[in-house]
């Protein structure tokens, strides 16, 4: 019946999974609006001012930068959920496995 715990464990880092992968779709999608506003920005000062002077444009610069950030930190959050589910899916699999073998000994 342990196995039966530890699958309840897989299916709670499943649900995490998807929360940060909901969240992650969140910050691309920003992630690109910042990077259109920001091409859109520089044309605007393209004659005027250079980009990298401009207090708006350094601000998107900014978030863009924490953006891509964060995006590094929800990709290795998925790749370590993604790895606890894989060890728990074989911990779950041998244990019904060895509680399979125990019972056909036993009969």
């Amino acid at each position: 019946m342990t196995f039966l715990a530890i699958d309840a464990q897989k299916n709670l880092f499943t649900l995490q999974k998807s929360q940060v992968q909901f969240e992650q779709t969140l910050v691309m999608s920003r992630l690109n609006y910042v990077t259109k506003q920001m091409g859109i920005r520089a044309e605007q000062l393209r004659d005027d001012v250079d980009p990298d002077e401009d207090p708006a444009y350094i601000a998107l610069q900014q978030e863009e930068s924490y953006l891509e950030t964060r995006q590094d930190s929800l990709d290795s959050q998925i790749t370590l959920l993604d790895s606890e589910i894989s060890s728990i899916k074989n911990i779950v699999t041998n244990n019904i496995k060895s509680s399979c073998t125990l019972n056909l000994i036993g009969s």
